[in-house]
């Protein structure tokens, strides 16, 4: 291993990803992160109305997320995410109140969708074939360009899931990005997307036990300092500089740039990168759902997308939430609670509650936007970029970050041993 330092700017899941996979070649590393916490917008905190410690946002992991246990593997917390034993998807419409659930077998051939009781009611084998369209298409396509965004199984399975992943209007969304994420859970059979939840906490799972591996593989954490800008000189960044001070870059010394695409784009001007963002909306409520009620279920005809039940709160969340993020708090928690009420059969009076706001949660993936996402290298060759909105091939996901950090960190020691 080279003498040289790696500095990795920002300690967000891209980030942490990125330092440990780092640390565990034995790198000499230094993260800097300009908040006083890691974690970004995966991060779990005490909340002083409630009284609780709640997550930034509710994540949703799959057992395919190859790049994300891994991670949870090397910092040893692969333990602490929950979910069923089989790849089993609870769904209510809360306007007709019917209830189903969607059964995908284990194998990569879907036989599940010849069963009516394991298929999506309503639906005929023919829909089906959507999938493969998404799939099968390729280019600049947006979803609805390719498949028709109307009939029960785009309204009760397609379209929320796939909003979940892209956090954008799915039939605008970019049909690349939405044949990613099919390509890797629904064509691989449903051993490869059994849900998971990360249990208690974000915290808990992603962040703290990372945290702890750094420390103990002697990477220098150092917190609330920003980046002000990065001096390029010869093809290279040649120092760093903070406010209370530059940092001189040696030759081989290399950077992983870990920040959010608004300050990546001010540090580095010439680097294309996403200009459009949507929102995610959550809400936790601080009462204990029933023993049986499942650990998350979508929610069809309402406000709601997906409620998450905790054993000691019930959160909701709801994905691409720009036409309500601006609505008055409480009033979105009394709607948000009358589809909890009704999802998992609770009762009516609105119980203490908070509303967590993430107004520039993910970019806006469309076609044109994926387009400006940039590569992990630079024209810098000792500078290299780590984020979900980075071209990772799939939307702006936990997988992605951890993925982005991954590669990122593989090219920045390449070079280092070239």
């Amino acid at each position: 291993m080279s003498s040289g330092k790696v500095y990795v700017i920002g300690a967000g899941l891209s980030g942490l990803s990125a330092s440990v996979a780092f640390a565990s070649q034995g790198a000499r590393v230094v993260l800097i992160e300009g908040a006083g916490q890691a974690g970004g917008r995966c991060r779990s905190y005490l909340d002083p109305v409630l009284n609780q410690v709640i997550d930034n946002g509710n994540h949703l992991i799959l057992s395919g997320n190859h790049a994300t246990f891994a991670y949870l593997r090397t910092i040893g917390s692969a333990d602490r995410l929950a979910g069923p034993e089989q790849a089993r998807f609870p769904f209510v419409d809360v306007r007709s109140r019917a209830r189903w659930t969607v059964a995908p077998n284990d194998g990569s051939i879907p036989w599940w969708i010849f069963s009516k009781s394991r298929r999506v009611p309503g639906t005929r084998l023919g829909e089906y074939g959507n999938i493969g369209k998404l799939l099968l298409a390729g280019g600049d396509k947006r979803i609805d360009q390719v498949i028709d965004c109307h009939g029960p199984l785009w309204e009760r399975l397609l379209r929320p899931l796939l909003l979940a992943a892209l956090n954008t209007e799915p039939e605008i969304a970019s049909c690349k990005l939405a044949g990613a994420v099919l390509r890797e859970t629904l064509l691989k059979g449903g051993r490869a997307y059994r849900p998971r939840i990360a249990f208690p906490h974000l915290g808990s799972t992603f962040i703290d036990p990372a945290l702890d591996y750094l420390k103990r593989n002697d990477v220098n954490l150092q917190y609330g300092k920003r980046l002000r800008k990065i001096e390029l000189a010869d093809g290279r960044a040649t120092s760093l500089e903070f406010a209370d001070g530059a940092i001189p870059l040696a030759e081989e010394d290399r950077v992983v740039l870990a920040t959010p695409a608004a300050v990546t784009a001010d540090l580095l001007p010439d680097v294309s990168v996403p200009s459009e963002f949507r929102s995610i909306l959550n809400a936790h409520f601080a009462i204990a759902p029933s023993a049986n009620a499942p650990l998350m279920t979508g929610v069809i005809g309402g406000t709601a997308e997906w409620a998450f039940a905790f054993p000691d709160r019930i959160s909701v969340t709801v994905s691409g939430a720009d036409a309500i993020v601006d609505r008055d708090r409480e009033d979105l928690a009394n709607v948000l609670w009358l589809d909890v009420a009704t999802v998992l059969k609770a009762g009516p009076q609105l119980p203490p509650w908070q509303i967590v706001k993430e107004r520039r949660a993910t970019f806006a993936a469309t076609p044109g936007q994926a387009n400006r996402r940039p590569k992990p290298e630079t024209r810098w060759t000792n500078l290299f970029l780590a984020g979900d909105w980075t071209d990772t091939g799939l939307p702006a996901t936990i997988e992605g970050a951890v993925r982005s950090g991954n590669r990122a960190a593989e090219l920045a020691l390449r070079s280092l041993n070239r």
